[in-house]
């Protein structure tokens, strides 16, 4: 995770044949800078993935894919509502949400997603049997979701808010209610009640991603993920928006 929050969000991820950069929310310079300085050459990616079109996940988008001439992933309909953003796209590649993504011997699994956005999709990142899920960005839980998510060995998973911080918190009252609308941001509450139900003998791995700054605390969202996983050896990592986290390996 290179950067995880209301202010930016990129997740670098690689096997070992492909590099691909999922969302691009940060200014061109600070993911290069943040790619560098965690060792990942920039000059090597193989694509960049675009789950929807607000600016914190398209940012850097267009000048990232400009200057390395990358190809970019995305739904027709985000296309259209970030045409303006991105700029000239030398090598647009545009899916059909639901449509699998093979790219370099990484295998994208794209699904849709409740969220404000013109067609948002969640991810299944997948090569050599290994699973990672990535659902961010989420107003509500469905049977698609919770289906296409089984089974993973590893999850991003948004604890954004908690429900007593944001009713109490400065935001005016119409923004409050599309964070905790069906097309607004998961809750702790309810970012563990998803996690109860993906929890399995072979999830290694969980990362708590997108906590506002405003409205929540990295101790009450481990604390939802540590209720949810009853004690289960799984590693939970909490993503910031200032920082990267440490690479993680996904094993089977």
């Amino acid at each position: 995770m290179l950067a995880s929050g209301s202010s930016g969000n990129a997740c670098y991820v690689e096997s070992a044949e492909s590099r691909i950069l999922i969302d691009a929310g940060l200014s061109s310079e600070e993911l290069i800078r943040r790619m560098t300085g965690m060792g990942i050459d920039p000059g090597r990616l193989d694509a960049l993935i675009l789950t929807h079109e607000h600016t914190d996940h398209i940012r850097g988008a267009g000048p990232l894919a400009r200057r390395f001439n990358l190809p970019v992933y995305l739904n027709r309909l985000t296309l259209r509502k970030a045409a303006r953003a991105l700029g000239n796209l030398a090598r647009p590649v545009v899916f059909h949400t639901g449509q699998p993504i093979p790219i370099c011997g990484l295998f994208v699994e794209t699904f849709t997603k409740c969220h404000d956005a013109a067609d948002p999709v969640g991810l299944v990142v997948h090569a050599d049997g290994a699973r990672l899920g990535i659902i961010t960005d989420l107003g509500r839980s469905t049977p698609v979701v919770e289906d296409r998510l089984r089974g993973c060995h590893a999850l991003v998973v948004e604890f954004n808010h908690d429900e007593t911080m944001l009713e109490q918190g400065p935001y005016p009252l119409q923004l409050k209610r599309r964070i905790k609308g069906p097309e607004g941001h998961l809750s702790n509450a309810q970012a563990g009640g998803l996690l109860e139900i993906l929890v399995h003998d072979g999830l290694r791995t969980v990362v708590l991603a997108h906590l506002s700054e405003t409205n929540n605390q990295p101790e009450k969202a481990m604390e939802a993920s540590e209720k949810a996983l009853s004690r289960r050896n799984v590693r939970v990592l909490v993503s910031q928006q200032a920082c990267t986290l440490p690479m993680v390996e996904v094993t089977v």
